[in-house]
C-alpha cells in the first residue's frame, strides 16, 4: 500500500463497554481490534497510511435484527433510541477513507446511536 492509503477496520462498541452477561470473549476480539488499529497507526504512518477503526452499536443487521428478541433492551440502550442502519456505517467507513480525513489516523469512531455516551 503506498503513500495516503487507508486501512479501517471494524470493531463494536462493545470492545468499549460490556453490558451483557456472556459477551466477555467478543468484547475482548472488539477491543483487540481497537487496539491493534491503533498500534498499526504508528508503524504506518510514516508511509504516510492512515489506520481507523469504525465501531458500530446496534445495527439492523440479519444477525442482529432490529425486531429480534433482544431489540428493545439494545434500542433502549441507544441515546437515539434505536438501532442503526448499514447506510450510516458506510457513511462513516467512507468519510475515513476520503481525502476529508487525510489527517485522522489511530482512532475509534463510535457510530452507535449513543450506545456508549
Amino acid at each position: 500500500m503506498g503513500e495516503g492509503g487507508r486501512i479501517i477496520t471494524v470493531g463494536s462498541v462493545l470492545g468499549a463497554r460490556v453490558p451483557f452477561a456472556g459477551m466477555a470473549d467478543y468484547a475482548a476480539t472488539k477491543a483487540a481490534v481497537a487496539g491493534y488499529t491503533k498500534g498499526w497507526a504508528r508503524d504506518l504512518g510514516p508511509r504516510g497510511i492512515t489506520v481507523n477503526a469504525i465501531q458500530p452499536g446496534p445495527i439492523d443487521t440479519d444477525m442482529n435484527p432490529a425486531s429480534g428478541d433482544f431489540a428493545e433492551v439494545q434500542k433502549a440502550g441507544t441515546a437515539l433510541g434505536r438501532y442503526g442502519r448499514a447506510e450510516e456505517v458506510a457513511a462513516a467507513i467512507a468519510f475515513l477513507a476520503s481525502p476529508a480525513a487525510s489527517y485522522i489516523t489511530g482512532t475509534t469512531l463510535d457510530v452507535d446511536g449513543g450506545f456508549i455516551a
